[in-house]
């Protein structure tokens, strides 16, 4: 049984229930004070301790998304390095191979005339050589015949850290969330591709250029729009293409749109942080140089870089979040510089979680296609 199945939570919930009967049951015999009764109790309450946490970490990881196999969550992953080979028509060859297709969570039945459909694909690095699992979300509009020779607009969709492509699909509910605001004209269609800033699991790249390592920073701002300009219609210019996040995914959205407006016009970080961390999931990210370190840190940027045409939102809250006050400071230094839009949303009260970010999504794709174009 799979780490996010329903079988799996339901068979911990009942192992967990059995313990606790069974401890209650057998409490009184095992109250004599020898080493086997004592030895009896322990491993009882051990067993249906860890029974109880197994059942509440499963549930928190089908809610947030944290993990989507147990090889993901023991850091055995496989999917690295392994290209599978599909297209749309079925042939083999170039930088984004369909795998499957499906309707959009909420009216999975639809036509795609009407529903839109969700495409899980392979995207391939030509230049860096990196391989990235991603869903791709196309309007309805995409499919309809009045439409046939129009180009999109597309918003690059990131999760958090470690974060799961699919949560964005079936937790956080982009596509169904896109495809409603723009039926009530809220915005206008867009295509999403949404994926994992970590295109070098289980690493965490923070989306830097890692010198002799992963060239993540590269693949976001050169392979992927390069992939998606090659089999979908949408827009070539920067003006068409935005890209938003949350957490880790928020922090990579605003450095692509400072260090790449010629690529991305937008860019809306969701509970964002302001420069890279280093961790043990991230290793050295800079080698010793300080110049890239620099380059990554969005603070260090604003005051000593040259200010980048676009449009940034960052996301806070009052209470409950931790960056609220870095948030505020951040929105200061960005409006020094009287080029860079910056816009925000300030909840009274949120986490760092997807409930918060499913209430800051609809605004923020609102404001997004507010600053893309369609050519």
């Amino acid at each position: 049984m799979g780490l996010t199945s329903n079988n799996t939570l339901v068979l911990a919930m009942a192992v967990a229930a059995v313990l606790f009967v069974g401890t209650v049951w057998l409490w009184p015999r095992l109250a004599r004070q020898n080493w086997r009764t004592v030895s009896g109790r322990v491993g009882l309450l051990l067993a249906t301790q860890v029974a109880l946490f197994a059942c509440v970490g499963l549930a928190t990881n089908q809610a947030f998304g944290f993990y989507a196999s147990w090889a993901d969550l023991f850091g055995q992953e496989t999917e690295q390095g392994i290209v599978v080979d599909h297209s749309a028509n079925g042939s083999s060859g170039g930088p984004l191979q369909v795998v499957s297709s499906f309707g959009v969570p909420g009216a999975p039945d639809a036509p795609p005339e009407t529903g839109g459909r969700v495409q899980k694909v392979d995207i391939v690095g030509r230049s860096t050589r990196l391989v990235a699992p991603a869903y791709v979300y196309l309007p309805p509009e995409y499919f309809q015949p009045r439409y046939r020779t129009r180009t999109f607009p597309v918003t690059v969709v990131l999760t958090g850290y470690p974060g799961t492509a699919e949560s964005l699909v079936d937790k956080l509910n982009y596509p169904r969330t896109a495809q409603q605001l723009a039926k009530d004209g809220r915005m206008q269609p867009m295509i999403l591709v949404m994926l994992r800033p970590t295109v070098a699991p289980p690493r965490d790249t923070e989306c830097v250029d890692v010198p002799g390592g992963p060239q993540a920073e590269t693949f976001f701002a050169k392979d992927l729009p390069e992939a998606v300009l090659a089999h979908y219609r949408v827009g070539k210019r920067p003006g068409s293409w935005g890209v938003i996040g949350d957490s880790t995914g928020g922090y990579c959205a605003l450095k692509f749109a400072m260090h790449h407006p010629d690529v991305y016009a937008a860019g809306a970080g969701l509970s964002p942080y302001y420069k890279a961390l280093i961790d043990p999931t991230t290793g050295d990210l800079f080698h010793g140089d300080r110049n890239l370190q620099n380059h990554a840190d969005l603070w260090w940027f604003v005051k000593h870089r040259p200010a980048p045409d676009t449009s940034l939102l960052v996301t806070s809250s009052k209470v409950g979040e931790h960056n609220y006050r870095s948030t505020l400071n951040f929105i200061q230094g960005v409006q020094a510089t009287n080029l860079t839009r910056i816009s925000s949303i300030i909840l009274p009260s949120g986490g760092h979680n997807f409930n918060t970010w499913r209430r800051e999504i609809p605004p923020a794709l609102q404001w997004l296609s507010g600053r893309l174009t369609d050519r």
